[in-house]
């Protein structure tokens, strides 16, 4: 039982390296992962810093993005954060972005740059800010919503193992979101964030389901039902249940120092689900049921 009160320590097998895992209570703010800090004397005015935590998909993953079902966790051990500076001169529009550690454009040799490369991909942090950049402005003017003309420069730090099934990925966009949200005073509601976070990777090529977005929007433990294909289809939300922390025993997670690109594999069961396999959908249900 998933409320076992017993002292048996659930695995995550990923790799060498174990850590308990402290499982993230969502605070009661206005917008969870907000952090409370001083701003340094010689910080620019008006920065904001939104958090958002590293997640776990427990039970039933990844049939959210099969209509599935799914149990997750957001863990306080590792998250993302991002910085949004207004731009000092309340005039100026100008936006942009600063590259952040998976953002190397300069290295120290050919060795280096081919090393970095094969560890971190070719891709970094920045273009998912500016995708969210995009997406933001796009719900923003659907729903007419007027947005001030003051600028900024977003910069993110992260600490969330990456291509570890952490969601290092979606962490970044739901801190950015944050971010925009507080400089521009919108409130984009809870339920729909996570698809408009999902957007933003749709449109760079990756392949995921809501799951993540949905656990690191609400935070804490949620029970996600997608089964409903039509709703979820239309609304572009599942039905979510948020669960007390004290129902799961003590969690370790085990991950590895250089792990592979999952992306291959997911892009392969996308393909093979979309073309009716039978096999695929028979262990996508056989999967979802285990988060019940």
């Amino acid at each position: 039982s998933m409320c076992s009160q017993g002292k048996t320590h659930s695995f995550f097998t990923f790799g060498p390296r174990s850590e308990l895992l402290n499982i993230f209570s969502p605070r009661q703010s206005h917008y969870p992962g907000t952090i409370p800090r001083t701003p340094m004397a010689d910080e620019p005015v008006g920065v904001i810093t939104q958090r958002a935590y590293a997640r776990i998909g427990l039970l039933g993953n990844p049939s959210d993005g099969y209509f599935g079902k799914t149990l997750s966790i957001s863990i306080q051990n590792f998250f993302a954060e991002v910085h949004l500076t207004p731009n000092q001169q309340p005039l100026s529009s100008r936006i942009s972005f600063e590259p952040g550690p998976y953002d190397t454009n300069v290295f120290a040799s050919l060795s280096s740059l081919a090393g970095d490369t094969a560890t971190h991909g070719y891709y970094g942090g920045v273009r998912l800010l500016r995708s969210l950049c995009y997406r933001f402005h796009g719900f923003c003017s659907a729903a007419g919503i007027s947005l001030h003309a003051r600028g900024f420069t977003l910069a993110y730090t992260t600490n969330i193992p990456k291509q570890t099934g952490l969601s290092g990925s979606s962490s970044i966009l739901v801190a950015g979101l944050r971010c925009l949200m507080r400089h521009y005073g919108v409130t984009v509601p809870l339920e729909e964030q996570p698809a408009l976070v999902l957007a933003c990777e749709t449109d760079l090529g990756i392949v995921a389901g809501l799951q993540d977005r949905v656990i690191q929007c609400y935070e804490g433990v949620v029970y996600m039902d997608f089964s409903d294909a039509r709703a979820v289809t239309a609304s572009g939300r599942g039905v979510y249940t948020q669960l007390p922390a004290s129902c799961l025993p003590p969690l370790h997670l085990v991950y590895a120092q250089n792990p592979g690109d999952s992306g291959k594999v997911h892009s392969a069961v996308r393909a093979r689900w979309d073309a009716g396999d039978a096999l695929i959908r028979a262990k996508m249900q056989e999967v979802a049921g285990l988060a019940e």
